[in-house]
């Protein structure tokens, strides 16, 4: 899953800034040509013609978990803007975090991580947007289908993001703990959202927040014992589970005060971990209980001594989740406050019984009944009755919906492609500026015992390089790239000639090509020839071509510099490609492979 490359590659930042200003351009675009379709519609209709339907006002608890977690969406939005997440976010993020699963989390998040690792400013932008769009749609949309929608789209994402982003919220991971953040905080995201997508009967009467409340006190319940369970690190201080995560999110590059109140209390931690544990241990199962009376005056204390505690916990332990210029979302202590907090309200401050189903009647006289729909849209009046009901947050809310499809379409069909970015080989390689100069001629010998010169090559697009047959570091990396370079150009391939030359002053027979070709898996790709010469011939070709090979003391292998060329028809040098495979990853290797076939693709097409 890990591409390999620097985080802070200014090729990964500039080209994921680049993708960001587009597409948030893209979508103010949008959100202007919607308001003002929406507005001139809006003159159509002839003067007192709009008539809107009463609406009932939306249940407090409702209210609560559509703004805090379209709000909190929003904001992880902003944080997935960061410079670093493109490159960072796998490797620092996702990988580490999946470790200390079984191996079937780590195998489930390492194949949905290929996405990112393969196309990592497209990812990154992705979740940018669909998570903003959420988050703006959760904020506008009160009630209705839309509202509905939002929530539910907060379910789909948030399962996502929970298994692939957080390994199941570690759930399946040892040291699992209510302090560090389990079981996630996207779950409660989705917990959020499936509440906000329940019908508005739901939210008349105490039910649901009386389940949620009590579903809120088995979870804390449930923690308690967990923290308790002995042989888990947390009874203890020194060296303990709980004083080692304090003290490296201290290290979390952050502002002094953040990180001193955090080192302070990792010092307590080491020097009292029985009686902060014991203390958490009673706090989560008194809250727990408490919760699951039901008691109005019970559950108040409870959801407020809940929120001293994740407070506490949020500042202190979880150092507000989102320091350190990779910080996703800030952890699950504001989450789990939001809930507790629309839970109480659902229990205590229920919404007048009879307005709404009146309201809702009323409604139904200016919507269009199901079965004639769409044949009263298509006529004046109904169009007119249509947009009467279309209110500005309907607009916004379809606006918002489409600021997600900005980032999940390209997302989507990045899926779709076997291939990695070229833009992780570019930022390997750095600029490479087109070059128009004769390329030097050279006359050598096949792998077969033929001999062949760069004239007779002429009518082919010739991609060279030099190759060490006895190396076992980069060589064989760029001959797998030259070889995935064939099978992408497909029939283009008959046109083109892969060419390598011998690196190495001391190995260079057709012995060693040979064999190196046998090893790669070369001898059955077309057009591949792999050349070498006597050591003055190679020695010239090296010069010409600006190759420096160096013995290396201790070894066969031969050390040089990793260039690639790409020649034209009539033998004119058209790109010069610092060919070094880097970290030489799955997705490193792909990528490289794809540049090279577009440099082909475009020396074919101007010769």
């Amino acid at each position: 899953m890990n591409s390999g490359l620097n985080p802070a590659d200014p090729t990964l930042v500039a080209a994921f800034r680049s993708a960001l200003l587009h597409q948030g351009l893209i979508a103010a675009a949008l959100f202007l040509l919607l308001w003002l379709l929406w507005g001139a519609s809006r003159n159509w209709l002839r003067p007192g013609e709009a008539v809107h339907a009463p609406r009932a006002a939306e249940p407090a608890g409702h209210r609560v978990l559509r703004i805090g977690f379209g709000l909190l969406w929003v904001f992880d939005g902003i944080l997935q803007a960061q410079p670093q997440m493109p490159g960072g976010l796998p490797s620092q993020v996702i990988e580490p975090t999946a470790q200390s699963s079984p191996r079937w989390v780590q195998d489930l998040v390492n194949a949905g991580g290929t996405i990112w690792s393969n196309h990592p400013i497209t990812a990154a932008a992705a979740s940018v947007w669909i998570q903003v769009g959420i988050g703006l749609w959760l904020l506008v949309a009160v009630r209705g289908w839309w509202s509905r929608g939002a929530g539910l789209a907060s379910v789909a994402w948030g399962l996502m993001v929970w298994i692939w982003g957080e390994s199941f919220g570690g759930i399946f991971a040892p040291g699992l703990s209510w302090l560090t953040g389990a079981p996630g905080a996207v779950l409660l995201y989705c917990v959020a959202g499936a509440l906000i997508a329940l019908p508005a009967r739901a939210w008349l009467t105490a039910r649901t927040g009386r389940l949620l409340l009590a579903g809120a006190g088995l979870f804390f319940i449930g923690m308690a014992v967990l923290q308790a369970w002995p042989g888990r690190g947390y009874w203890q201080g020194r060296s303990g589970s709980l004083s080692a995560m304090v003290a490296s999110m201290a290290q979390t590059s952050q502002p002094r005060a953040s990180s001193s109140l955090v080192a302070a209390f990792g010092s307590f931690d080491t020097a009292h971990g029985f009686a902060v544990n014991l203390f958490v241990v009673i706090a989560l199962a008194a809250i727990g209980a408490a919760l699951l009376t039901g008691r109005p005056r019970l559950v108040r204390v409870a959801v407020l001594a809940a929120g001293v505690l994740c407070l506490a916990d949020w500042v202190l332990v979880q150092d507000f989740g989102f320091f350190g210029g990779l910080g996703t979302d800030p952890n699950s202590m504001i989450p789990t406050i939001l809930l507790l907090a629309a839970g109480y309200l659902a229990l205590t401050r229920l919404p007048d019984a009879a307005a709404e189903p009146e309201a809702a009647v009323q409604a139904e006289a200016v919507t269009p009944a199901p079965g004639g729909r769409w044949r009263e849209l298509l006529r004046p009046e109904g169009a007119r009755a249509a947009l009467t009901a279309t209110s500005m947050q309907t607009v916004t809310a379809l606006a918002a919906l489409g600021v997600i499809v900005i980032g999940a379409a390209p997302m989507a069909a990045a899926s779709l492609s076997p291939t990695a970015d070229p833009i992780l080989a570019q930022a390997i390689a750095g600029y490479s500026p087109p070059l128009d100069s004769p390329a030097s001629p050279f006359r050598l010998t096949d792998q077969d015992g033929r001999t062949v010169t760069l004239a007779s090559l002429r009518g082919k697009v010739v991609l060279l390089t030099f190759l060490d047959p006895v190396c076992t570091t980069d060589c064989p990396l760029i001959a797998q790239e030259f070889k995935a370079t064939a099978a992408m150009l497909g029939a283009q391939a008959r046109q083109t000639e892969l060419v390598a030359i011998v690196a190495n002053p001391t190995y260079y027979s057709t012995q060693f090509t040979q064999a190196f070709d046998r090893q790669e898996g070369l001898s059955a790709v077309p057009d591949w020839l792999y050349l070498t010469g006597t050591l003055t011939q190679l020695r010239s070709a090296w010069q010409q071509y600006g190759v420096t090979v160096e013995n290396l003391p201790a070894g066969a292998m031969s050390a040089h510099n990793d260039l690639a060329f790409v020649i034209d028809r009539a033998g004119v040098i058209r790109q010069e490609i610092d060919a070094d495979p880097g970290p030489g990853t799955t997705s490193t290797r792909s990528s490289f492979a794809v540049l090279f076939a577009a440099d082909v693709r475009q020396a074919l097409s101007q010769s």
